[in-house]
């Protein structure tokens, strides 16, 4: 539970070995994000207040994630309001949950902090986190070697 005593939530971080812009193209570039984060389609300008729409298919399903941009700062914060129709409950805005990616440089190195809140139980965050951490581990992999394919040998 968070500090309210509503949802559940998660906060993984990860490193990863390339600049933050490299990384902040990665997070919102939808061609990049669909090599990473479970096949989708994502539809946005990426202005706050603008819809955001992840379309794949699941399970032989079309189905279709949706939130708002709630706060766009290049390239260090990405937040945005997240609601799936897997999640179960009702699609009314106390049931959305907040995903947020935070980016800190350390030297030549990239801290991805993604923390997810209100997410509705033990099970969901479990699930989540078990997610995110192979979405997590797609993105460092994609993004290293990107960037080790650009550097002179």
């Amino acid at each position: 539970m968070n500090e309210s005593g509503t949802g559940y939530e998660n906060r993984i971080t990860v490193c990863i070995h390339a600049p933050a812009e490299r990384v902040w193209e990665a997070l919102v570039t939808p061609a990049i994000l669909k090599q990473w984060f479970f096949g989708v389609d994502t539809e946005t300008d990426w202005k706050v207040g603008s819809r955001l729409v992840h379309r794949a298919p699941m399970a032989g399903k079309a189905y279709e994630d949706k939130g708002v941009v709630l706060a766009f700062e290049p390239p260090r914060l990405l937040s945005h309001s997240h609601w799936s129709p897997f999640s179960g409950r009702a699609d009314r805005p106390e049931n959305y949950e907040t995903v947020t990616y935070g980016l800190a440089v350390r030297a030549q190195d990239t801290d991805l902090t993604v923390s997810e809140v209100n997410l509705p139980s033990e099970e969901a965050r479990v699930i989540s986190e078990k997610n995110w951490r192979g979405a997590l581990r797609k993105l460092k992999d994609l993004v290293e070697s990107q960037v080790s394919s650009e550097r002179p040998a």
